[in-house]
Formats: structure tokens, sequence, C-alpha cells
């Protein structure tokens, strides 16, 4: 199918991974809406706009932007010039600008707005860069590379050299494979390649300053290689994915174990997304299908089949646009 998505659906869904393809998803029922075919590469990472009209793809030495709602199965916009994979990426909340992240070792900024295509801002590590997540005071990026280290990129501060950031490294033996920030503000997590959840309270002394991270817990959660790290909506649940085939739900009142996700042809667990209640995920795997599950009691509601390959990425939406 090649027809558009209507972006102003309750739920918006798509998939990719290793088949050069993007996959937009009816949500409820698992009938596949849509699909663009991304013949440059793999694709690494799905974001969509804020106001769920753009569908970004990031790839290897390139970004691509789709236009969700037309028929048109190009890209509206080309980020081309990265020297390797871009690892992930994601929009202010007004969508003014894009960030990216990549085995360049750098973190870019991309004016939205600029009639030529540019990268406004650039932070540059010492190992590739695996992850990023925007605070949601929109003025801080919190960075995690390979070399186990994660950098507080302070925005409001003009000197983007990575001398002027807070750095830390929990495990000097491990990378850093995901971050995320819950909408409180109040936590960071982070996972890594051994499949140890390390949790922070983030405090920040004035709207001026930068945040402080103070260690909260270390929870090992898997086995194998750590994948993804999410919050719940409301908070309250932490869900991480592994190379052991499994999703685990976190309580984060007093990080216990809720439940385990597993199927019977599920492999590696890339990516997870929470819906806007907090009583489902969908997740992307290996074995070339995403899934709805349910939250309280494990099971699977709906599977999304049709790719060819692994899937490793996943965008998800269900609220209404600026809500």
């Amino acid at each position: 199918m090649t027809g558009g998505v209507d972006s102003s659906a309750d739920v918006l869904l798509a998939t990719s991974g290793y088949d050069h393809t993007i996959r937009f998803w009816q949500a409820h029922s698992g009938i596949s809406l849509r699909t663009l075919q991304h013949p440059d590469s793999q694709v690494n990472c799905l974001a969509f706009s804020p106001d769920r009209v753009i569908i970004a793809a990031a790839g290897h030495q390139h970004v691509r932007m789709y236009d969700v709602n037309s028929n048109n199965p190009n890209p509206v916009v080309n980020y081309d010039g990265m020297s390797k994979n871009v690892m992930d990426c994601g929009f202010q909340c007004d969508g003014q600008w894009m960030w990216t992240t990549g085995e360049d070792k750098s973190v870019k900024i991309w004016d939205l707005r600029a009639p030529r295509v540019a990268c406004q801002r650039m932070f540059q590590a010492e190992s590739p860069v695996n992850c990023a997540v925007l605070h949601p005071n929109q003025g801080e990026i919190i960075i995690g590379d390979a070399s186990g280290a994660i950098h507080i990129w302070d925005l409001r501060n003009d000197d983007d050299s990575n001398k002027g950031c807070q750095l830390l490294k929990p495990d000097y033996e491990a990378s850093i494979q995901c971050l995320a920030i819950n909408q409180d503000a109040n936590y960071l997590a982070s996972i890594n390649n051994k499949g140890d959840i390390y949790v922070w309270c983030l405090s920040q002394s004035s709207p001026d300053h930068a945040s402080t991270l103070i260690p909260k817990t270390k929870v090992a959660a898997h086995n194998k290689y750590g994948l993804k790290c999410r919050f719940s909506p409301d908070s309250c649940l932490l869900a991480t994915t592994s190379a052991d085939s499994t999703i685990k739900i976190w309580n984060t009142a007093d990080w216990s174990l809720r439940q385990t996700l597993s199927a019977e042809s599920q492999r590696w667990v890339w990516d997870a997304q929470f819906s806007a209640d907090s009583n489902y995920i969908v997740t992307a795997s290996s074995d070339g299908n995403g899934r709805l599950w349910s939250v309280d009691d494990g099971d699977v509601r709906r599977t999304y089949s049709g790719h060819q390959k692994a899937v490793v990425c996943l965008a998800f939406h269900d609220k209404s646009p600026g809500a």
C-alpha cells in the first residue's frame, strides 16, 4: 500500500529495520496501512514530529524525512553528510529542531526552520554515541556513548565542547545503549550492554542551571545484551528490552520486577514504547514482528507481521496532536 496515513488519527504506529522498508499500521487491528521504501540502508531509528505530520528515519550516513499524510513515497527532506550510522534521533517539543546521534562520535542539532538543511550545533564525544534523550525542559540533552560515558549537554550554554559538560561513567567496562527520562523529570535511567539498569534522581537547583544526577539504584535486569529502556507516561513503570528475547516491566516505586513479556518465536527485542495510558506496550523484534502487549496480564494482543527481516525500531504516538 502506498496511500497516505491520516496523521490526525488517535494512534500512529510505524516500524522499520533491516528489510529497507517503513511500515505504518492500524494499531488496534494489525492491518498494514502503508509501506515506504527506504533503499539506501537499514533504518536504525524512527521518530514522529510533534505535530505527527513528519516521520524521521535514521539510517547509514543520513536521515530521511517523510510526509505521513501524503501519497508521496519519496522523502521530503534529506539530511546527508554523516560519515557513519545515525543511531538515534528526536524532536524538540515545538518541532523547531531535531537532534541526531551517531557512530561518528557526534550529537548534531538541525534547525528545521532554516531554508537550507544545515547542522546548527554539534557536540563531539570521544566514542560512538549510541543514544540521547532530550530533557523535558528542552534545554539539556543527556548523551550515552560506547565508552560507558553519560554526558549532560546544556544547550543554554554557548560552549558546545565536551569540556563544559557534566560526565559520569557508571561502569567503565560497559557501553550505554539507551537513556530515558520520565515525564516528571525526576528520574534518569540507562541500560548497558551487560543488561544492567542504572537509575539516578534528577535535580536542578534553578531553571538556569544544568541538572545534576544523584545515584538511586542499580538493577541486574537481563543476563544478556541490554537494548532499550522506556518509562511509562504515568512514571510508574520502566520497561527494558534485551538480547535475551524478553521485555521486563519494573515498578518505579521500589524497582521490583512486575512482569516479564516473552513470546515463543521472539528474538532480540530492539525497541519498545508505552501507550499513553501506560496499559500497553509495543515492541520490535529480530523475528521480523512488532507486537502489542498488555502490561497487566503480559499477553500479546496484536502482532504486526510483514517485514522480511529484523524489526529494530518503531515510532508510536496515540494521543491527539498538541495534547
